[in-house]
């Protein structure tokens, strides 16, 4: 199992960018799928999850600004982030999880910076 983030970078507050996250060895009719972001000294936060049957939910801090989707084709899934504020700044991970919550993977992360 791998999965592999990409799409982070700097953008302005108020900006927008997309991060990326391709997984292998999963299927996502099995697996959970959810972002996490961690800045240094601090735990890894959860920020978007899309269960197995498609709903989704957020962290408090990004309803409304953040949409987590999946393309189940190319076993893919997207954090657009809109609105991006300075305190969105961390590295995201994106990590997988059996539909019966004994496993889970992580990704090794992208680094996003909202910046001026």
């Amino acid at each position: 199992v791998q999965l592999v983030e990409s799409g982070g970078g700097l953008v302005q507050p108020g900006g927008s960018l997309t991060v990326s996250c391709v997984a292998s060895g999963i299927s996502f009719y099995s697996y959970h799928i959810s972002w996490y972001r961690q800045t240094p000294g601090n735990e890894r936060q959860l920020v978007a999850v899309s269960f197995t049957n498609d709903t989704r939910e957020y962290a408090d801090s990004v309803k409304g600004r953040f949409t987590i989707a999946k393309n189940r084709g190319m076993n893919m899934v997207y954090l657009r982030m809109d609105k991006l504020r300075p305190e969105d700044t961390a590295v995201y991970y994106c990590k997988s999880t059996h539909r019966d919550w004994a496993t889970e993977f992580w990704g090794q992360g992208t680094h996003v910076t909202v910046s001026s």
